[in-house]
């Protein structure tokens, strides 16, 4: 049984990153005892960011950007609250037919997030 998920991902600027996760995306920071790693943390998700400046950027790896999709109880909220910030959306808000209403942003290193709510479980 899984009890906790974490994203690991590679940035090349890892201060950078985290003053974008916390700034725009509204994470808190933590640091871990390592110079090279941070953990961004905003409720129930968890990326542990790894500074890795050499490394392929994210926009590089075209589809392969995409790391990970996050379920909210208000997607229209927080599409709302990251509309006042600098933010890179690469899909507007929609309802899908597959139940879910999404948007899309890709972040300063390049990784692409989807954020969506279940249309079944919206108010």
């Amino acid at each position: 049984m899984i009890q906790e998920y974490m994203y690991v991902i590679a940035v090349q600027d890892l201060q950078a990153s985290a003053k974008y996760y916390r700034d725009v995306l509204g994470f808190t920071i933590r640091e871990i005892g390592d110079d090279g790693w941070r953990i961004f943390q905003r409720d129930g998700c968890r990326i542990m960011a790894g500074h890795c400046p050499d490394a392929l950027s994210a926009t590089e790896l075209g589809d392969h950007s995409y790391f990970a999709y996050l379920v909210v109880d208000n997607v229209d909220e927080f599409h709302a609250e990251l509309l006042k910030k600098e933010i890179d959306l690469i899909k507007d808000l929609n309802s899908e037919p597959w139940g879910m209403r999404e948007f899309g942003l890709r972040t300063i290193d390049g990784h692409r997030i989807m954020i969506g709510q279940d249309l079944e479980l919206q108010d």
